[in-house]
């Protein structure tokens, strides 16, 4: 049986999670929750399925879709209401940000240099976390959807990388809500705390087995790298047809985003 967590939550939290012992994050990670936290309770109700998805220890990757600067802030929320720490792939121009930078180092994100040769560093990086049992979150487009319906546009194959150099379970996870509610490429902020609804669903890991079995002793081609993402966005936009309840266009929209890992 399971209960609600809160009065924004419409969907209660399995019990099997609840259950679950936290990891540790430490003090900026109890920060960031402390503001994140009220934020997803006061611009809308919240949905969050499929947390038992999300390993109960060990390493992980979550590749998510990306259709509103608000997106993180529901990821975090999600992969701690699972009892996980979230390891968000970021611009390292924002450790430059006052006081943000701060909270970003104290929490152990992983700063992507982005469209430079230390973009490597950062694949390294999240290798790390992963064998330190963290929770990777990355999103392969690399920036917001520009696609006007919302879906996914084509990724880059920095994701593709990761999940090919790391034997971990890779988890599709998708939004659907937040850019009603913040609308970057129109200017558009529209809270709705007791209308709209935020969900966040995470699904069952990816079969990625056959995939890894090809990578040869110089690392994966770029025909593998191709055939890794598309088999990644096409898990994380079946999920989004669920969650939608409509099909998505037969191929993804849009340029990569410039700034993805790879």
């Amino acid at each position: 049986m399971a209960k609600r967590t809160g009065p924004g939550d419409a969907v209660a939290m399995p019990d099997e999670v609840r259950r679950r012992r936290r990891e540790p994050g430490g003090p900026w990670v109890a920060l960031s929750a402390a503001v994140f936290y009220p934020i997803t309770l006061g611009v809308a109700r919240r949905r969050m399925i499929g947390l038992e998805n999300v390993p109960a220890e060990g390493p992980a990757m979550l590749v998510c879709n990306h259709v509103s600067y608000l997106d993180p802030v529901y990821t975090a929320v999600f992969v701690h209401r699972a009892r996980r720490t979230p390891r968000f792939l970021a611009k390292d121009s924002l450790w430059k940000v006052p006081v943000f930078g701060r909270v970003l180092a104290g929490s152990r994100q992983i700063p992507v240099s982005r469209g430079s040769r230390d973009a490597g560093a950062s694949i390294e990086a999240a290798r790390r976390a992963f064998a330190d049992d963290g929770v990777v979150v990355i999103y392969p487009e690399g920036t917001i959807t520009r696609d006007p319906e919302g879906w996914p546009m084509e990724a880059r194959s920095g994701a593709a990388r990761l999940a090919l150099a790391s034997d971990v379970p890779v988890i599709p996870t998708v939004h659907w809500g937040t850019l009603a509610i913040y609308d970057h490429y129109r200017k558009r902020v529209r809270p709705s705390p007791f209308g709209a609804t935020v969900t966040v669903r995470a699904g069952t890991p990816i079969d990625l087995d056959d995939l890894r079995a090809r990578v040869g002793e110089k690392g994966p081609g770029a025909a593998l790298l191709r055939e890794t993402t598309r088999r990644m966005m096409a898990a994380v936009r079946e999920l989004l047809e669920e969650v939608r309840g409509e099909k998505a266009p037969d191929a993804a929209s849009g340029a990569p985003g410039a700034g993805t890992v790879g």
